[in-house]
């Protein structure tokens, strides 16, 4: 079942106006295979239900618009490199400039269904010494996931995506089909909505994982993230992209540091930034399911192609 180019350049706009994610010609597939389920629970073929979507305008339907385009994949201890970095280089150094004392605070950005933030946390508890604490912050636009990842429970196969074998055993257990995390594990995890066109939670963070995610916007909203993300990271801290992302031509506010087989970067020691400005709440279009807006609007996002989801 096609999409017509009328309900493919609504459903773009939609997704642009509420995530800045650009979907643009030629991603029609991706709509098509989000917005189908959707579209067949309603009785509908895709095109009639994008018509209901543009005339009735349902703040729920939009809703589960927004959900089924960001619903994301992802795997444990994905791509390897940047936790080899994170254990074998970055968290030494942080502890060490710490004094091996105090609390670590940890921002995982589009965390999808939790992966990530569990597996930052098996890092922690592994590698940091008795005399520190540590707290990660997971976030993510999709409500449905976030449910997931609270859950810590997961299926074999998706166990089967990453995990390692001595991670499975020290830090998971059976529970009937599936697998659970620990409770040392989720202790470690809060999971919450959040946009990132918002202002970002509340730092100061030690580390900040923005995997897999910059990659779907335009260079001006690219920006704009990073600067909010430079403004909630410690002077010394250090921030994780993926693979395919760099901060070079997009944000001069950091270097990055090769470390083993990847990059890392942390903030420039000469950049003086003035505090983070307050969020001043302002409500969201109808429809929208998270109402803080950026203290200063960011800009018109223009250029990129895919929906988060489809690279997790």
């Amino acid at each position: 079942m096609s999409i017509s180019p009328e309900s493919f350049a609504f459903v773009a706009d939609l997704v642009r106006r509420r995530s800045a994610i650009q979907l643009t010609p030629g991603k029609e597939y991706l709509v098509e295979s989000r917005l189908l389920p959707l579209a067949r629970t309603a009785g509908l073929d895709l095109d009639a239900y994008v018509l209901r979507l543009r005339t009735q305008g349902a703040p729920a339907d939009q809703a589960a618009v927004i959900e089924a385009m960001t619903t994301n994949e992802t795997s444990w201890f994905r791509d390897g490199a940047p936790y080899a970095a994170l254990r074998g280089t970055e968290l030494p150094r942080l502890v060490a400039a710490r004094g091996g004392t105090g609390r670590l605070r940890v921002w995982s950005a589009a965390c999808s269904t939790g992966q990530e933030p569990y597996s930052i946390a098996m890092s922690l508890l592994d590698d940091l010494p008795a005399t520190m604490t540590s707290e990660i912050i997971a976030t993510d636009l999709s409500e449905q996931v976030l449910e997931r990842a609270r859950s810590g429970r997961y299926s074999q196969l998706e166990v089967n995506r990453g995990m390692p074998a001595a991670m499975l055993v020290r830090h998971m257990a059976r529970a009937g089909t599936e697998w659970e995390l620990s409770a040392a594990v989720r202790r470690l995890v809060s999971f919450r909505a959040h946009n990132l066109l918002d202002p970002p939670p509340a730092g100061p963070f030690d580390i900040v994982f923005l995997r897999n995610v910059l990659i779907y916007f335009d260079l001006p909203t690219k920006r704009a993230i990073l600067e909010r993300v430079l403004r909630v990271l410690r002077p010394d801290g250090v921030l994780l992209l993926g693979a395919a992302e760099s901060t070079l031509g997009v944000h001069e506010g950091f270097e990055r540091v090769t470390v083993a087989r990847s990059s890392v970067y942390r903030p420039l020691a000469a950049r003086g930034l003035p505090a983070p400005a307050p969020a001043v709440p302002s409500p969201r279009p109808a429809g929208f399911a998270h109402p803080s807006v950026p203290p200063s609007p960011l800009p018109a996002p223009a250029a990129h192609a895919l929906s988060r989801g489809a690279a997790r």
